[in-house]
């Protein structure tokens, strides 16, 4: 089979923009390979964004703005495929499809939104499109996350190594890869909140600022509040087993049933937030390692630029872990989910399932995602 160039599109819970990767995919099934050739990120106009948490946050919407909201996502992933072409000095004629990932509004299984109109996309680059990929797993009984497994597992597995791949975006998500094993023996599962309740409080305590701390230097400067702690930590998504997923608004709302009716300071907030993201990938980690043992832990996603996360989560880790992210392997983090569903789109087309059941709780394998010419 020859080598194929598929983009992957990719547009998270912190709704921050589309990251495109340009994957130069090989092989077929869990033989493939990729080798990115382009990655480019394209932020959502304000107003997107704005509106993108407006829905997320009611849970509830107005026909039209749904509508608009789809235009608007749809034409924002094809400015921002065509800015990965021109980028890479390719055109629309390149690429066998584009695995557009969608923005999620909403998620809770078995019911999940990932919203995009792949017809519009399709005419706007010119080129077939592959999305809608999570409800083929709900619809066999699984999450319909976390996807990524396929491909942490062609990427990143290794013989000897015991190695954790994770994903720190508005949610964090790990994938747990013992060394040497078969793709079937994967767990993978959303550890809890990733950037989403630094981004809610940024949004709420300092509604004209950047809409997130960036870097986390306002965490770094505040005082982690225990009594928030100690009330968010005991919520039972954390104590149940995978295979699991949550959302963003889910966490948001233990965080402010933590929060009760004080007002602290925004920073001692943000401090607060950035411990629970640590602090809840540290434990959903620990669940799944042997005691004490060290591990390779692998990051990626816009959290792991958070200073105050990564320095509770280095903390938090067993002695003797290493602490690294996925640019140490050669794959940027910032386009490590994009180049994920440009496999996973690989897959779709060669009528591949892509789902881990171990993962998802699906009660079999699945081919992922609907195909839009």
């Amino acid at each position: 089979m020859s080598t194929r160039l598929i983009a992957g599109a990719m547009s998270g819970t912190s709704a921050d923009g589309v990251d495109v990767a340009l994957v130069a995919v090989d092989g077929r099934g869990l033989d493939m390979t990729a080798r990115l050739v382009h990655h480019h990120h394209e932020a959502y106009p304000p107003e997107l964004r704005n509106a993108i948490f407006a829905i997320r946050e009611r849970e509830s919407v107005e026909l039209p703005e749904l509508a608009r909201c789809a235009r608007q996502i749809s034409l924002s992933y094809a400015s921002a495929t065509r800015g990965a072409l021109l980028g890479a000095g390719l055109g629309a004629s390149d690429l066998i499809a584009i695995a557009a990932h969608g923005q999620t509004l909403f998620h809770d299984p078995p019911n999940t939104i990932q919203w995009i109109d792949p017809a519009l996309l399709a005419h706007e680059v010119g080129c077939q499109v592959i999305s809608d990929f999570r409800r083929a797993d709900c619809a066999a009984g699984g999450q319909g996350a976390p996807l990524v497994p396929f491909a942490d597992y062609l990427l990143f597995r290794h013989p000897t190594a015991h190695r954790v791949l994770l994903n720190i975006g508005g949610i964090a998500n790990i994938t747990i890869l013992p060394a040497g094993a078969s793709i079937d023996h994967l767990v993978a599962f959303d550890t809890g909140p990733g950037n989403c309740i630094s981004d809610w409080i940024c949004r709420t305590y300092d509604p004209q600022g950047p809409g997130c701390d960036l870097g986390g230097a306002r965490a770094l400067r505040g005082r982690m509040l225990r009594e928030v702690k100690d009330q968010y930590l005991p919520d039972p998504y954390f104590a149940c087993p995978p295979p699991k997923s949550t959302d963003g608004p889910a966490m948001v709302e233990i965080f402010q049933k933590a929060l009760g009716k004080g007002r602290p300071e925004m920073n001692d907030l943000l401090a607060t937030a950035a411990y629970l993201t640590g602090a809840t990938i540290a434990g959903a980690v620990a669940s799944q390692v042997p005691t004490n043992s060290a591990i390779e832990l692998i990051a990626s996603g816009g959290g792991i630029h958070n200073k105050a996360v990564m320095g509770h989560l280095s903390s938090l880790l067993p002695p003797g872990s290493v602490l690294c992210t996925t640019q140490d392997l050669g794959i940027p983090p910032e386009a490590k989910e994009a180049i994920a569903f440009a496999l996973i789109g690989a897959a779709t087309l060669d009528g591949v399932p892509a789902n881990v059941p171990s993962c998802t709780g699906a009660s079999r394998t699945v081919v992922l995602g609907s195909i839009t010419p």
